[in-house]
């Protein structure tokens, strides 16, 4: 299986293998006619990632919920069987630190990113897992503002400190398979894209990553000085609206989200909730960002990747430096 924008959960093709959490064995056990394999809480759920966020976050700053709290915080799927649920919330330097966690007997995934204020041209911090009884895909990077390749003193200001964490933990979890040339301009030298079977010690190995990233990434919030020129700020705005733009388009999710709880929904949670800041940071649209995406009847190219490039292995050196001749066609 190929990540196509590898920014978000990637979803296998074959139907998903069975699985039942604890969490959901109080929910479930009285109406189970057949009993499905059980897995540990332990080696499915997020939900301790996401309260390990919240509480070191509240040690660096003060977290106060998002006007967006109130209309997204939970859904239940169509079917009544997946439940999702949303929280948001802001600080000084944060623009929207925002979590989604899908549970269901079938699948638990995680999407948790934190946007800064354009103000500070600090990196998104993106961690995007998916998992069933025997597949985990992840994709935990802190997402460069700025392009690392052409831009050195951004590479340099946030991710040089970084190497050795990306190199601890490319060793542990290894590189995924291939991935998109266009996705990758969204990526930064540490990022960490791979996909395991299901084991305690593998989660285990994840939580540590999502610890010691995230840390890593308040550290940075920590040290950021706030940007006074006004183009500097422009043009940190109008890189994470690109951020967003790109993602709300071709956020691989789309599909799942839109099987739970129907398009519109889908549509509106992408653009409002995930990817929050499209209608506020800027004017510009997907094909004004991304014109090589432009059909001849000027709709947008729904294939997720163009330029025909993807790496099937990791595409920078143990000193950071990307490797230009490493994808494959």
């Amino acid at each position: 299986m190929e990540c196509s924008s590898s920014l978000s959960f990637c979803i296998p093709k074959r139907p998903l293998p069975l699985i039942r959490t604890a969490l959901f064995s109080s929910i479930c056990s009285s109406s189970r006619k057949q009993q499905m394999p059980i897995v540990q809480l332990s080696a499915t759920s997020y939900k301790k990632f996401i309260n390990f966020a919240l509480d070191e976050t509240k040690r660096h700053t003060h977290l106060a919920p998002s006007p967006l709290q109130e209309r997204y915080n939970s859904r239940i799927s169509m079917d009544g069987k997946s439940e999702i649920e949303m929280l948001s919330f802001e600080a000084t330097k944060v623009r929207l630190l925002r979590s989604l966690c899908i549970e269901s007997q079938t699948m638990q995934v995680l999407d948790f990113a934190v946007f800064p204020q354009p103000e500070f041209d600090m990196p998104i911090f993106c961690a995007n897992f998916f998992s069933s009884a025997n597949t985990n895909i992840v994709v935990l990077d802190l997402n460069p503002l700025h392009d690392v390749i052409s831009q050195r003193d951004y590479k340099e200001k946030y991710y040089k400190g970084l190497i050795p964490l990306g190199l601890k933990y490319a060793e542990l979890l290894p590189w995924g398979g291939k991935l998109t040339g266009e996705s990758l301009k969204f990526f930064s030298p540490i990022v960490i894209w791979t996909r395991f079977t299901s084991s305690s010690y593998k989660y285990d190995v994840l939580y540590s990553a999502f610890m010691d990233y995230y840390k890593a990434w308040l550290e940075l919030m920590d040290q950021a000085v706030v940007e006074t020129n006004a183009s500097k700020i422009m043009c940190n705005r109008e890189a994470q609206h690109r951020y967003l733009t790109w993602r709300a388009e071709k956020d691989p999710g789309h599909g799942l989200l839109k099987k739970l709880i129907g398009e519109t929904q889908a549509k509106d949670l992408l653009a409002n909730f995930l990817f929050n800041g499209i209608d506020e940071l800027g004017s510009k649209s997907f094909l004004d960002y991304f014109p090589e995406y432009c059909c001849e009847d000027g709709t947008i190219n729904q294939s997720r990747s163009i330029i025909g490039k993807s790496f099937e292995s990791r595409p920078w050196d143990r000193k950071g430096e990307f490797i230009s001749n490493s994808f494959e066609n």
